[in-house]
């Protein structure tokens, strides 16, 4: 008999080096008033050409762990969302695996773009239910900086680099299941709108067709993963959205009518850093002490593939 799971604890971590739009505005034809206007972005950070993508998410994984009280040998499969690592193998998963001293877990990448830690999250629910894990560690990273052409302002003013992690556990027999039901999907037929194409890849999208349906087609979907968990919007303490821009963070959040809800809104410090952005949001609300354990929390992600998942999950 296996059980749900839940959430023990979160880390974040973030390169020291910010980007501000004063200096973005040095670089391209832009202004600070313009990408607060439009995207509500103020400063993001950005990583050093020695910090691959695999340094930002074991720092955030190691502060996850600690704060879970666990040890590496504890951690029996490490999975890894990200759509920015420049090396195939070894995946991301193992090369954290390996920084942290991790002995012998099942190691997964797991590329769905913005939507890759709520996927992430849910395939580590998944494997515990299964009884194929008893101690995960989730990490979303990306640094989309490597990946990000510097000349175009209508994409390079979006983009931040960064980690944030989960410690997924099994629950005791009669625990209520920390992490809900997972609601995911994509529109495959619309997969162009975002992109990370090409050699050397580059990052690219259609900010209108993917601005209409985030803020049309996703606050249904959004609410639907709220019923799978038996709450309704009013229910939840937060809402943890990824961070693609405050223009569609907003409302998005008006839309699915979390009344109660404190909403995340790093985007403004961080800037939109893909997979990282859900679990970074997160793990600052707990650390802030905006929200305390057990409370409702909604975490939905959403973007490239045109891919979403979304999961109520309880505040360690």
């Amino acid at each position: 008999m296996h059980h749900g799971s839940r959430i023990t604890a979160v880390g974040h971590y973030q390169p020291a080096g910010i980007l501000t739009n004063e200096e973005l505005a040095g670089m391209v034809d832009t202004s600070d008033e313009w990408i607060r206007s439009r995207v509500g972005i103020v400063s993001r950070r950005i990583a050093g050409p020695d910090e691959p993508v695999d340094e930002l998410a074991g720092h955030a994984a190691a502060k996850a762990l600690a704060a879970a009280g666990a040890t590496p040998a504890d951690v029996d499969m490490v999975v890894v969302a990200t759509s920015t690592a420049i090396d195939r193998s070894p995946n991301t998963a193992a090369r954290v695996a390996a920084r942290l001293g991790i002995p012998g877990p099942a190691a997964l990448d797991l590329n769905v773009v913005c939507a890759g830690f709520t996927h992430a999250l849910a395939t580590a629910d998944h494997a515990v239910r299964a009884g194929s894990s008893s101690r995960a560690l989730v990490i979303g990273a990306d640094k989309m900086s490597e990946v990000t052409d510097w000349s175009d302002r209508t994409t390079c003013v979006l983009v931040g680099d960064g980690a944030g992690a989960a410690v997924v556990e099994a629950c005791a027999p009669g625990e209520e299941a920390g992490i809900g039901p997972v609601l995911w999907g994509s529109v495959p037929e619309m997969g162009n709108a975002v992109r990370i194409e090409g050699t050397p890849p580059r990052f690219a999208q259609e900010g209108q067709s993917v601005y209409r349906w985030a803020t049309t087609k996703l606050p249904a979907i959004a609410r639907r993963a709220c019923e799978r968990s038996g709450l309704t919007p009013a229910d939840l303490a937060a809402v943890v959205l990824h961070q693609a821009n405050l223009r569609i963070i907003e409302p998005l959040a008006a839309k699915i009518g979390a009344v109660n809800a404190v909403v995340a809104r790093d985007v403004v410090e961080s800037g939109n850093t893909s997979a990282a952005s859900i679990p970074l949001a997160l793990s600052k609300l707990a650390e802030r002490g905006e929200i305390t354990t057990g409370d409702p929390v909604l975490l939905f992600g959403f973007g490239g593939n045109l891919s979403y998942a979304g999961q109520v999950v309880r505040c360690p």
